[in-house]
């Protein structure tokens, strides 16, 4: 199971070993790294493990790959499924799962394990998924005998992360933990386990204490200024090529942000870019994005960010119990009995397609704030700091301010709220970056939760919660 998917229940869990950060890798921008590797590593033995949460599906996305005649490549596929490639003039190894990944919500671990010298044909190269072995192929391809090599890591090579070498299929989303032992074939063990407490939940361990080889490394991203950084001890640092500090993100597979989802969207699909915090509407018909978590109890706090808009302002943002509906009914947020939004144009609220007279209107670069009191079922916005209409969002039962009241979750029809943005008018077209409380723009000041979690441009109000699964098992 992906671990912390919101497509199942009851995966959420508070595991021991944290892993801090993770890089997000923005398509758009041709982001990757690369390593210049000199001869020296094994030709016919290694291990990578790596994390990955993906942004896109439907597309082909390599998350390794090197220059030169021979190639070793991993990659998810246009039909989403994923493919191990060793290819020296023609392919010693290729393994083309009919397993699919297609949960943009959730974290996956990879765990490529290769021991050319293995008896076992089967086992010369082995593909995980989440501590499970892939043994259902659509293409099967393994060396004939234990004799075959490869110089991959035995000459000197480009390695790329993120992309391939030759056509540029980058990849689109957050990779965490990258590790690479040379010369040894190792089990999923040995970067991870199951959780005790729900023991189909795959959850990482510590791999610091690793025997990396001679062409080792390990990537845990947590130098912002040097996300290359190898931490192996074979100073095997990565070249950043389009990447920014801000590409630093906290999302990780102990600590699953919202994003937005575009499962979500198949009517009027806006662009969607920075691991999925920011939606670019299209113009065409009424649109958004919608976050990838829903709750159902609790108080939790957003922030969006207007980046952009064309003509008239017609950004809205706030909150909707059924996102997929809204999408295919053309709807935009506020227009149903079942959504309730604020409006840039000139200070509006609708709920049930009324509008009233609400706070003030907002532009390009302002930072607005949505504080959901499900415990009072309450809302409230923010602009750039300031509650509208004198709210107090920390009023509790008393809801001083609140720009509505709102029905149960469990008297709507999916029993929980998601938060979005997008435009109400389907000849216009915005722009909106959101922060769940991992932002991928730049934050002046840095507020986090109660409980230390998230990343804000203002301050959380008390009792308020980021979006991720940590808060989410604990209040969610």
């Amino acid at each position: 199971m992906p671990i912390n998917s919101f497509l199942y229940p009851g995966a959420k869990f508070i595991p021991g070993y944290e892993v801090a950060n993770s890089c997000r890798f923005n398509r758009a921008d041709s982001a990757d790294m690369t390593l210049s590797m000199s001869s020296g590593g094994s030709a016919t033995k290694f291990t990578k493990s790596f994390w990955v949460k993906r942004c896109a599906v439907g597309e082909q996305q390599y998350l390794f790959d090197n220059s030169g005649e021979t190639q070793i490549f991993f990659k998810l596929d246009s039909g989403d499924t994923c493919t191990l490639g060793i290819y020296e003039g023609g392919y010693s190894t290729q393994l083309v799962s009919t397993q699919l990944f297609r949960d943009v919500s959730a974290w996956y671990n990879f765990i490529i394990a290769v021991d050319y010298t293995n008896a076992t044909q089967a086992h010369r190269a082995r593909v995980y998924v989440n501590g499970t072995e892939i043994t259902a192929w659509g293409t099967e391809t393994r060396p004939s005998n234990d004799s075959t090599t490869f110089d991959t890591w035995n000459s000197s090579k480009t390695h790329y992360l993120g992309s391939n070498a030759s056509t540029n299929h980058y990849f689109n989303g957050y990779l965490a933990e990258v590790v690479h032992i040379d010369n040894a074939q190792l089990t999923p063990t040995s970067f991870g386990e199951f959780d005790s407490d729900s023991p189909t939940i795959w959850k990482p361990k510590n791999v610091s204490g690793l025997t990396f080889g001679t062409k080792g490394h390990y990537l845990d991203f947590e130098d912002s200024d040097n996300l290359g950084d190898d931490e192996s001890g074979n100073t095997a640092d990565w070249t950043e090529v389009n990447l920014a500090a801000t590409d630093q993100a906290t999302d990780t597979p102990t600590n699953n942000f919202a994003t937005y989802n575009p499962l979500l969207n198949t009517l009027n699909v806006p662009t969607f870019a920075e691991g999925n915090t920011q939606a670019a509407t299209t113009g065409s018909g009424v649109n958004g994005g919608f976050s990838s978590i829903g709750v159902a109890s609790g108080k939790w706090y957003v922030e969006f960010k207007l980046s952009a808009h064309s003509g008239t302002n017609r950004c809205i943002l706030g909150v909707t119990s059924n996102p997929a509906e809204d999408d295919r009914n053309d709807e935009y947020f506020g227009q149903t009995a079942r959504s309730y939004s604020y409006s840039a144009e000139i200070g509006r609220k609708y709920n049930n397609n009324s509008a009233s007279s609400y706070g003030d209107s907002y532009t390009t670069d302002d930072i607005l704030g949505v504080a959901l009191d499900l415990d009072n079922l309450k809302i409230y916005f923010s602009k750039n700091g300031t509650w509208q209409d004198s709210g107090d969002p920390e009023s509790g039962a008393t809801g001083t301010g609140a720009a509505f009241t709102v029905t149960a979750p469990a008297s709507t029809d999916t029993g929980n709220y998601f938060f979005g943005a997008g435009d109400e008018s389907g000849s216009h077209s915005c722009t909106v970056q959101a922060n769940f409380g991992n932002p991928a723009f730049t934050i002046s000041s840095g507020n986090a939760d109660a409980n230390g979690y998230g990343n804000f441009e203002y301050s959380v109000p008390s009792g308020y919660y980021s979006l991720c699964s940590k808060n989410l098992a604990e209040y969610g």
